[in-house]
């Protein structure tokens, strides 16, 4: 005979939501979740107490983190799950697994608690505050420990008078980073006229293909999946701004919005091979025996 009222619903967990109840789960480094109330989707970067309560940091992909009382509310997967707090064996194992794999921004082996190094006479100059910032933050531990001092051009168009003042010579090498050097560019030409006036195997001169280093930065981490043409005409760093919907007006802008940029960047996989090669190549060419 048919059941006209179908099965018999008090049998079941009809208080259930509709995507299950809250599992528990331990907020462990690089966990991605969403977090209900906000749409605020990331990944674990640290868990603290602060106020007398558990807090999460979630990084979301555009470098962005922002913190969440620990506890339910938080989706894995689609699924409701509740953060808990890393128990003392997951802090143990964390802590043993970066203690074994321990890496600079640059990808290198961290040296830990290396000495201070005298400077060698040896220089990486490169052309503007903005790719002295960025070759810092990523290859900043690195030449400490090797003594390599970065130093600012402000520009290439006098570039054999640099190479000539510095007086390069064995011991005394000198790496030069360009950027936008491309073929049939300014930076091409006064570049190929620097080499023939130096004429010395202790200078190297590479550069990357991009208008600015802004653009070596993957652009993943702005939210974009490639960066966009700025037309002819328009100063490029204002247009990028004006692209993200950022402050562009003043100088004062184009400086904050390049520190926005800047803390996008994490390591050497947040930036493209095409600098990560050119700036290996120098430290390599600066610090190898003479």
């Amino acid at each position: 005979m048919t059941d006209r009222y179908g099965q018999d619903v008090l049998s079941t967990d009809w208080r259930a939501p509709k995507r299950g109840r809250s599992r528990p789960v331990e907020a462990t480094i690089d966990l991605v979740v969403e977090e209900v109330q906000t749409g605020w989707c990331g990944a674990v970067v640290s868990v603290e107490k602060a106020g007398g309560m558990h807090v999460v940091h979630l990084e979301d992909r555009r470098g962005k983190t922002k913190a969440f009382p620990l506890g339910t509310g938080f989706l894995l997967e689609g699924k409701p799950v509740e953060l808990t707090a890393p128990t003392a064996a997951a802090k143990a194992a964390l802590a043993e697994q970066r203690q074994a794999s321990s890496r600079t921004a640059s990808g290198s082996v961290a040296v830990a608690n290396a000495p201070a190094r005298v400077a060698l006479g040896s220089r990486i100059l490169v052309e503007g505050r903005h790719d002295a910032e960025l070759v810092e933050k990523v290859w900043g531990e690195d030449l400490r420990v090797e003594g390599v001092v970065v130093e600012m051009l402000d520009g290439v168009d006098d570039l054999s008078a640099v190479i000539r003042d510095f007086h390069p010579e064995p011991g005394r090498r000198l790496g030069i980073l360009v950027d936008h050097l491309v073929p049939g560019t300014k930076e091409t030409r006064i570049v190929e006229e620097a080499r023939r006036a130096a004429r010395s195997e202790h200078v190297l001169i590479v550069g990357h293909p991009y208008v600015d280093v802004w653009q070596s930065v993957r652009p993943e981490r702005l939210g974009w999946t490639q960066w966009p043409v700025i037309p002819r005409g328009t100063s490029w760093k204002h247009g990028i701004l004006a692209e993200l919907g950022w402050p562009h007006a003043r100088q004062a802008d184009v400086a904050h919005g390049w520190k926005r940029i800047l803390s996008t960047v994490r390591t050497y996989a947040d930036l493209e091979p095409e600098l990560l090669g050119r700036v290996e190549e120098l430290i390599d060419f600066v610090t190898a025996p003479t």
